[in-house]
């Protein structure tokens, strides 16, 4: 038998926080089957800053009582995801910090409509890897709620 010593245990779901984007307390779901991560945005507009590309989005938090960020990130990319039922959509990449109990790695997201989802945040098994975890789907919250790590502000305010 195998044991992973290395690895840290999470569940199905889990608490983390977005810090760069100013964004704590969400609820993730994790999807093995998904290999990049997702997060629900809406009124996403691309924008360029001193030559760089960039993209202006609001994020939607919680399901039950709705909460709305405004959030500016680097664009990565623009990819090509195939949804579980053969869909394509083309979708905008960011790359951020993401907390999840006491470690914090970048991850990429895209930024998608998630609003018929459960999740507002979909943890993919490219954000899983990174972070050393392995996933037993027979827990749900094994980590503490990440604690709230500080970052500066962006240079426009906007977290």
């Amino acid at each position: 038998m195998k044991t992973f010593d290395q690895l840290t245990v999470i569940g199905l779901r889990e608490w983390i926080n977005l810090p760069e984007l100013g964004m704590v307390g969400l609820r993730a779901k994790i999807d093995t089957g998904a290999s990049t991560s997702a997060l629900h945005a809406t009124d996403i507009q691309p924008f360029t800053r001193d030559g760089e590309d960039w993209v202006r989005f609001t994020a939607h938090l919680g399901t039950l009582v709705q909460r709305r960020h405004r959030c500016e990130a680097p664009l990565v990319t623009v990819k090509t995801i195939r949804s579980s039922n053969g869909q394509a959509q083309s979708r905008y990449v960011i790359r951020t910090l993401l907390t999840l109990g006491d470690r914090t790695w970048p991850v990429e997201f895209t930024l998608a409509c998630r609003k018929t989802m459960r999740y507002r945040v979909l943890l993919g098994s490219k954000a899983l890897v990174k972070g050393g975890l392995v996933v037993n789907p027979a827990l749900t919250y094994v980590q503490d709620k990440p604690v709230i790590v500080t970052i500066p502000p962006s240079p426009t305010g906007v977290a």
